[in-house]
């Protein structure tokens, strides 16, 4: 089984070492600064409070006749389309786009080639420091790897690929519509970054009752949106947003703010992807406003 990583970020470097791990024929496609650091280095991840090593190929140019059984973008929003026209002329038949999306697969489709995305999103987080991996996979309960065909049909491939998960012990869960999946998501990450970019210290955001409390009120808002719009949430315990009052869902984003897991899955994320969140926030509220 060969695998390309196309994006050398966190989330990429992260799933190129647990398929590693598992035995699979990784490579990397990056460009940059960051090539020349794995170039030098290699992909150096922390585990356990422990330096390592994956073992992982490198490539900075991609053939057409460079054939691969699955293709895992991991870019940010706004690379999507113009990676999408790079792996348009190679043969390789399935590009799992791992990817915040608000474009319409159709649309992506027309760049790629009718039949070759499967939509996925990862539940992983973390940082690059010092170019050594600081990552892991965010916990079952709260975001499993997700992903699913565009038909929401199962397939030959969707199960191959859930076999690659399971083997990598990399939480996974599959959905009939990812594009549901998606908008109910980022109903939920777009007020969690606007909170830090409107704070007065991102880190320590928790501590500013206003802005928990307008979080809370976006969030219910989005939640009572979509299911007006989608006729459901997905996952369903995203209906939690609507359920709980606003006082009660701004005390526990309180908490979450300020906790570890905020740090490295919610923080370093937003502060590091500002200029796709910001792009995801007007897409989204667009959308929201009609």
């Amino acid at each position: 089984m060969r695998i390309l990583i196309y994006g050398a970020g966190v989330i990429g470097s992260l799933y190129a070492v647990l398929f590693s791990n598992a035995g699979y024929d990784v490579s990397i496609y990056a460009r940059g600064y960051r090539l020349e650091k794995l170039r030098e280095n290699g992909l150096l991840y922390l585990e356990n409070k422990r330096i390592k090593k994956a073992r992982v190929k490198l490539c900075s140019k991609l053939s057409y006749t460079d054939i691969y059984d699955f293709i895992f973008l991991t870019v940010r929003n706004n690379q999507l389309k113009k990676a999408l026209r790079e792996l348009r002329t190679n043969k390789s038949k399935c590009i799992v786009t791992m990817v915040n999306n608000f474009f319409d697969y159709k649309e992506l489709e027309k760049i790629a080639g009718k039949g070759r995305i499967i939509p996925a999103f990862p539940g992983a987080g973390g940082s690059i420091t010092d170019d050594i991996l600081d990552a892991s996979l965010t916990p079952r309960f709260i975001q499993s790897t997700t992903f699913g065909e565009i038909t929401g049909v199962k397939t030959k491939r969707s199960k191959y690929l859930a076999q690659i998960f399971k083997k990598s012990k990399i939480p996974y869960q599959e959905t009939r519509d990812m594009h549901k999946w998606q908008l109910c998501h980022l109903a939920m990450v777009i007020p969690i970054a606007d909170a830090y970019y409107e704070a007065r210290c991102a880190k320590n955001v928790g501590l500013e009752k206003d802005i928990m409390h307008r979080t809370a009120k976006r969030l219910k808002r989005n939640y009572i949106f979509l299911k007006k719009d989608l006729g459901e949430i997905s996952p369903w315990k995203l209906n939690v947003f609507i359920a709980v009052p606003v006082k009660i869902l701004a005390f526990a984003l309180r908490f979450l703010f300020e906790s570890s897991f905020g740090d490295k899955f919610m923080y370093r994320h937003s502060m590091k992807a500002r200029d796709e969140m910001i792009r995801l926030h007007r897409e989204f509220y667009g959308y929201v406003l009609g």
